[in-house]
């Protein structure tokens, strides 16, 4: 298939490049501004993975989270007819719960961010049931590994603070908030499986993670991996502040999705050689 990809030179969009490539997949790489109209693009399917991703930041400006991510679905949809259409969403548009959510888990969006997906998700859903597209949503949940450079994500910061690219990292609450991960390559490959199995008229929705772990968990995963300390400050917890967010992909599992680089010492370890300085491989102890 020729697969438009919007955002495909980010952190994700480079991965699920590769990973169509390898499955025998054409990318199409989208050269096209979101905020901007369309022109129809001559494709089988559509992974738009482009958008603004940042939760604290869309409590300060949520009027253009809502611009680029429902705005800019919006403009793509209305180019598209009769392609498969796939959305990265995110695990955050669901209410917390201490039990692993499932899609149909009630949603209940806890952002800006998570709200304007969660408003991009109705969006594709709704063009689905109108025989437009075939849509499917991918809920992902931590996504890590793979030399990520955004600091702002507690496994690419814990090991950029033992690689000394950062002075440390706070940690808001007592270490025990838990969220699930999952490694970049594996969110690559459930792209592909969830193209594959998209057909249009129909709508589906896809949880994507891999591994639950708390922060308590990743510090020491990554100075036992690194043999480093990681400088923490620790905080008063942030209230409101989630305990839990893990995710059941049985669903994404039943397609043949199987997550292969996701456990937690192994995302650690890959981004640990990705990122530490010198050669690329982290000293041993």
């Amino acid at each position: 298939m020729r697969v438009l990809v919007t955002g495909a030179t980010g952190y994700v969009g480079s991965a699920v490049v590769r990973e169509l490539q390898v499955h025998g997949h054409e990318p199409v790489l989208s050269r096209q501004r979101l905020a901007e109209p369309f022109e129809r693009p001559e494709v089988d399917a559509v992974i738009h993975l482009a958008a603004a991703a940042r939760v604290r930041e869309s409590f300060l400006d949520p009027v253009s989270y809502y611009e680029t991510n429902v705005g800019g679905t919006l403009n793509l949809l209305k180019s598209l007819e009769g392609q498969r259409f796939l959305l990265a969403s995110t695990g955050t548009v669901y209410r917390p719960s201490d039990a692993p959510l499932t899609e149909s888990s009630v949603r209940e969006p806890s952002s800006p961010y998570a709200a304007s997906k969660a408003a991009a998700e109705d969006l594709v859903a709704w063009a689905a049931r109108s025989g437009r597209i075939g849509a499917t949503t991918l809920r992902l949940f931590n996504v890590a590994g793979g030399g990520d450079t955004d600091t702002t994500r507690v496994i690419t910061r814990a090991v950029a603070c033992a690689a000394g690219t950062v002075p440390g990292m706070e940690v808001y609450g007592d270490g025990t908030a838990v969220r699930d991960f999952v490694h970049v390559r594996d969110v690559a490959a459930a792209f592909v499986v969830a193209l594959e199995a998209c057909g249009v008229g129909t709508s589906s929705v896809y949880n994507v993670g891999a591994t639950a772990a708390s922060v308590k968990d990743v510090l020491a995963t990554v100075e036992e991996v690194t043999g480093r300390t990681v400088d923490v400050a620790w905080k008063p917890a942030v209230p409101g502040e989630i305990p839990s967010l893990r995710a059941d992909a049985s669903k994404l599992r039943a397609l043949g999705w199987e997550p292969r680089s996701s456990a937690l010492e192994e995302i650690v370890r890959d981004q640990w050689r990705a990122s530490a300085p010198g050669s690329g491989r982290g000293p041993s102890r």
